[in-house]
Formats: structure tokens, sequence, C-alpha cells
């Protein structure tokens, strides 16, 4: 699977909307799609405009805003729905429905018979009343769903050769990778249509999940800014970048905006009342920090050797800390000559020595470093005079 065909279906005006501290205003909607935009996603899913009368005039809000990417609409399986979502002149719309055991028996009741014609009826309409529509169909539950019901589904509704791609969805968050590997491998044997993914958090698998649907064979992956959503959420947009990069800088540098990522994770969080997690892929307050002497020397050298992630890429500064217990000479002799200092290797070993000393009994700052060296310059100074 290339790269440069990957979509990535940001779902924080849907998915997001159910996280727990969430409670996005019409404007606040507004910024976060322009936003998204902004970045490059190539659809904003958005919550079924029948949820409420608000949801529906926001729906139709976003689709006026004319956007870059595709806004669609996330549904039931219902023909009412369906009518609702057709009338704010969405792009797409993502219809579902349960399919596991569990659900099938505690949710809606029906059986697999009576999902394929049910999901016929209402594909069937959307088409006829607008066939530009895009339409995927999603199995929720998949991964406690048994595969026969799972491929009878979906080759029922590929019958109809309306569909332009079937949905995955591990909803309680319980896929291994090597779980999700099978399944789309499964379904890319079976289909040509895209397949999206839909990845929660529960166990903290989704990026690992998410990664691996794209590299068994499919075409879209849901993610939300900060991985909000249900419960633990699903797959972050930075964590899916990040991973994304490894693979390859050069093309996700011409797909999205990525100097805008942080920026993006900022405003969410805002919007939400929340702090960006410490350790959030890229955009966490410690994603460029580098401390150990090991670590900093070797980054000194070459910021390659403990950067997967070039932080200049996405418009951020990586940061080496020298004012701790486990300080190295090489930082504190790039400290010296970044502060214009001239200190010869003898000089530099006893200055490190003195800092990791104080640091064991105190806490210092990078000011109290810098005092340190500016200090041993002025005596060294002294001296020679």
């Amino acid at each position: 699977m290339l790269l440069s065909k990957l979509a990535i279906v940001d779902s924080t005006l849907r998915e997001g909307e159910q996280f727990f501290k969430s409670n996005f205003s019409t404007s606040d909607k507004i910024e976060i799609a322009r936003g998204l935009d902004q970045f490059g996603v190539e659809y904003i899913e958005v919550t079924s405009p029948r949820a409420s009368p608000q949801s529906y005039q926001d729906c139709q809000k976003l689709v006026q805003l004319g956007l870059q990417a595709k806004v669609v609409t996330h549904i039931r399986c219902h023909l009412e729905d369906a009518k609702i979502a057709l009338d704010t002149g969405v792009d797409g719309i993502n219809l579902f429905m349960s399919t596991s055991q569990i659900l099938r028996q505690f949710g809606h009741r029906k059986s697999i018979e009576e999902i394929i014609d049910i999901a016929t009826e209402v594909i069937t309409f959307i088409h006829q009343k607008n066939p530009q529509a895009e339409l995927r169909f999603s199995t929720e539950d998949s991964f406690r769903s048994s595969l026969s019901d799972l491929l009878r589904v979906y080759l029922a509704i590929n019958k109809l050769g309306i569909v332009n791609r079937f949905g995955i969805a591990d909803t309680v968050g319980i896929a291994t990778p090597h779980q999700v590997y099978q399944l789309i491998q499964n379904m890319r044997q079976c289909f040509c249509e895209d397949i999206e993914f839909h990845a929660h958090n529960d166990t903290g698998c989704a990026i690992a999940n998410s990664f691996t649907a794209f590299e068994a064979g499919a075409t879209h992956i849901d993610t939300t800014v900060l991985g909000i959503g249900e419960r633990n959420g699903i797959t972050p947009l930075a964590g899916l970048i990040a991973r994304l990069y490894t693979l390859d800088p050069e093309t996700l540098n011409h797909k999205y905006y990525l100097p805008y990522l942080h920026k993006l994770n900022q405003l969410v969080a805002e919007k939400i009342e929340l702090s960006i997690p410490f350790n959030h892929c890229i955009v966490g307050e410690a994603a460029f920090y580098h401390k150990a002497g090991v670590h900093t020397k070797a980054m000194l050298n070459n910021s390659r050797t403990y950067e997967a992630i070039n932080p200049t890429d996405f418009d951020l500064n990586r940061s080496i800390l020298i004012n701790h217990k486990l300080t190295g000479k090489n930082s504190i002799a790039h400290r010296a000559i970044q502060l214009g200092l001239n200190l010869d290797n003898f000089q530099i070993q006893a200055i490190t020595q003195t800092i990791k000393n104080l640091a064991e009994r105190q806490k210092m700052t990078l000011e109290n470093v810098d005092e340190i060296l500016l200090s041993s310059q002025k005596n060294i100074s002294l001296i020679d005079n």
C-alpha cells in the first residue's frame, strides 16, 4: 500500500464529540474543521445530523464552508437517519450496523439476514437520491463478529455495486495487530473496494493496529486529534502521523502541512480544557527532549542517532538538557560554545562534575548552569591577568 494513496478520515467532530470532556459549540466545530482542513486531512467526519437539531444545523454549516476536505457524516443504518443526512448536502454518508453476537443480542436484535436486508434498502435509497454521495458501510464490533458473518454481510452488499468502501471497526479495542492484518488481508482478497479502519484504544493498540491495517491494504484510517473519543478514544492523529513519518517522511511532507500539527492539537486541547499529554507523539512536551549523557553526546554529533522524527519538519525544536546529575561533558562543552566561552577539556570536566554534584542535592535550572560556566570563565580570565 502506497502512503500517497492513504486517506485520513478525521472524526474529531464525531467520535471526538463522544469524549467525556467534549462539548463543542458551533464556532468550535467551525474552527476545528478549518484547522483539520489546513493540516490537510482528506475527510472530516461529523456527528449524525439526526442526533439533535443543533447537530443538523452544524452539519449544514460545515458543508457550506467550502473546505478542501470532504465532509461526511456517520449514521445508523436507518432510513430516517439517511433521509436527514441527505438533506444536509454532505459529501458522503458513513453507515454502520453491529454484527457481533453480543451487540445483536443486546442492541438492535437483528439477525444477519435482517442486517443485509436493512443495509440493502438504506444503501439503495441513498444512492437513488444522490448517486454522487460517497458511501461507506461498516460492521460495528468487527473483531467480536465471526468471519463468516462479516463476509456474508460484505459480499451481499458488494453485489449492489454501490458502496465505495467497507469499514472495519475495533469498537472495544480488543484486536491485536496480527488479528487486524489477517482480517484486512481477508477483506482485500475478496474486494477491490476501499477499506476503512477504525481502532479504539482501550488496550493501547490503536496506533499499532491502524498502521498494521494500512500495511495489510486498508486505504482509509480513522483518527481524532489527541485521540479523543468514547472511553480511551481512538487512534490519535499525531500518533498515526508519527508512525507514517518513519515510513516515508518525504511523501508525508507533501500530503500534509506538518508544521500545523502542534497548533491543531493545542486548539482541540483548549476546547476540551485539557493539556496535551507530555508523552503524546510529536506534540507532547517531552517528545524532543534529550537528557542522558550518552544520548546527548550522540545527538550533538548527529540528531538522527536518537531521533527517528525530525522536529523541524513540524516547526518544533529539540532540547538538550544539561541541568541534572546525568549530564555529560559534551553537553556542557556545547553550552559553553553557545555562550561564547573558551574553556579547555580539563575545565569542562571540572565544571561538569560540579554541576553533577550540585544536581544531586538541589534542583538545577539552565540559568544555574550558565552562571557556573560564566563564573568559571571569569575566574580563568582573572588568573590569566
